[in-house]
């Protein structure tokens, strides 16, 4: 499956083979819950079906609330992008920020992730795997 946004860019280091891992076993509870959510995304038009040469494998996390939280492992994808020369803030030093603060807010942004852009030329390099 691919995500289908687009614009924000990947730059992969010189050189570098695309990765694929095989799909990570999932128990019979996370596989329901896999095909639930894939379903979802298709049809919000977040992924569709690939046959990239790339690919990251599907886990769950359990959230407190019991629900399965759908990640996707791309740490091999990490190691051959170049990193950005201006991060993202530490989420240590954002925690200090807001230190002495008296009203806090919460918000999920489950769908969130699939609202960001992927430049065209890396959207292939978004592909994950499953069973």
């Amino acid at each position: 499956m691919l995500l289908r946004r687009r614009q924000k860019a990947s730059r992969r280091r010189s050189g570098a083979a695309p990765v694929a891992r095989a799909p990570y076993r999932l128990a019979p509870s996370e596989m329901k819950e896999l095909l639930e959510q894939l379903k979802e995304l298709s049809d919000k038009g977040f992924i569709r079906p690939s046959s990239t040469p790339w690919g990251a494998s599907v886990l769950f996390v359990k959230k407190k609330d019991e629900l399965f939280w759908m990640c996707i492992d791309y740490q091999e994808l990490n190691k051959l992008t170049v990193k950005n020369r201006y991060p993202l803030p530490m989420i240590d030093d954002l925690f200090d920020q807001i230190q002495g603060s008296s009203v806090y807010s919460k918000i999920d942004l489950r769908l969130g992730y699939h609202k960001l852009r992927v430049r065209e030329e890396d959207v292939s390099k978004t592909a994950f795997r499953t069973r």
